[in-house]
């Protein structure tokens, strides 16, 4: 095993080669890990199972000291075994009941995604005054990150969480530009934004803000097909059917191979024709003749009449 501290503290035996650029410092990472005590074959931690692993930042939520080390020298999709010392894992008390105290422990890691946040701290420890004097290059960085944290969010399903993210990062892009080309650059930036935030507001089943966000997108490059395919399908869920033929027919123009699109103008069809069936019905109901029963009304006894004595 290679001595990735220099003093035996973290040893290191690479099983699967990463690619890419190593783990940064300050960053949040998705990684899979177990840790085993000598002589046991089961973990006594390990989150190798789970379906829904979450970001982890570096510091922060991942604390033991071997795990950081280790963690920094990897790369993504890299899977390594790593042996920690004591005064690299949980010290001369252990964790009762199951560390003891002194516990040499092996990890297992591989390394799913990472993302470096060291800009994004930096950006929001700043005041509004010092925000706004922080270099285009650098701004669009952080709301590049926070859009791609949004969209780890999304493909968990945390739609809340996500949209958050996507806000931020739009807010973040509300910048005066000193010149066309950095304009240029910042609204490429937006419309990634608002096409995500589009998309989020469609599976929180709110469309009016998906439209909205979905018609800012497209104020940006108004022929942008994902964008017209979004405001299609909120208009579809609003029942707008005339504007919603009107969005996805402009993005089929400019996809016309696109299977989404085509699939959801035969959507719109079928809910067109169910609504046109429908309203049918409802008319005619409305406009059918009355009827009038032939059987003439049965006639009681003036006696038994109310108001006469029986």
């Amino acid at each position: 095993m290679q001595d990735v501290t220099g003093d035996g503290g973290v040893l290191k035996e690479v099983i699967r080669a990463g690619a890419g650029e190593v783990v940064p410092q300050d960053a949040s990472v998705l990684v899979k890990y177990s840790g085993y005590l000598e002589y046991m074959d089961k973990p006594f931690d390990t989150n190798w199972y789970r379906r829904n692993l979450r970001l982890m930042k570096l510091g922060e939520e991942i604390t033991l000291q071997g795990m950081e080390v280790g963690l920094l020298t990897m790369k993504k999709g890299e899977l390594a075994r790593f042996l920690f010392i004591p005064s690299y894992a949980y010290g001369a008390l252990g964790c009762p009941p199951l560390i003891p105290p002194n516990a040499t422990v092996l990890f297992e890691m591989e390394l799913l995604d990472f993302l470096d946040s060291a800009e994004c701290d930096t950006f929001f420890d700043l005041t509004p005054e010092q925000q706004d004097t922080f270099p285009l290059q650098k701004v669009l960085k952080v709301a590049s990150t926070e859009r791609e944290f949004g969209n780890y969010l999304f493909r968990q399903k945390h739609f809340m969480d996500a949209r958050e993210r996507y806000k931020r990062a739009a807010l973040i892009l509300c910048r005066r530009p000193s010149s066309g080309d950095e304009q240029c650059q910042i609204d490429a930036a937006k419309l990634l934004v608002f096409l995500n935030l589009s998309f989020t507001y469609l599976k929180l089943e709110r469309p009016v803000r998906a439209l909205t966000y979905g018609e800012k997108a497209l104020e940006i490059d108004e022929r942008n097909a994902k964008a017209l395919f979004r405001c299609g399908q909120a208009c579809l869920s609003l029942t707008e059917y005339e504007k919603a033929r009107d969005f996805l027919v402009r993005a089929q123009k400019e996809q016309p191979f696109n299977h989404d699109i085509n699939n959801e103008l035969k959507k719109l069809a079928s809910c067109y024709r169910d609504y046109m069936d429908k309203e049918k019905e409802m008319c005619c109901r409305m406009f059918a003749p009355l009827s009038f029963s032939p059987v003439e009304p049965e006639i009681k006894n003036p006696l038994q009449m109310k108001g006469t004595v029986p």
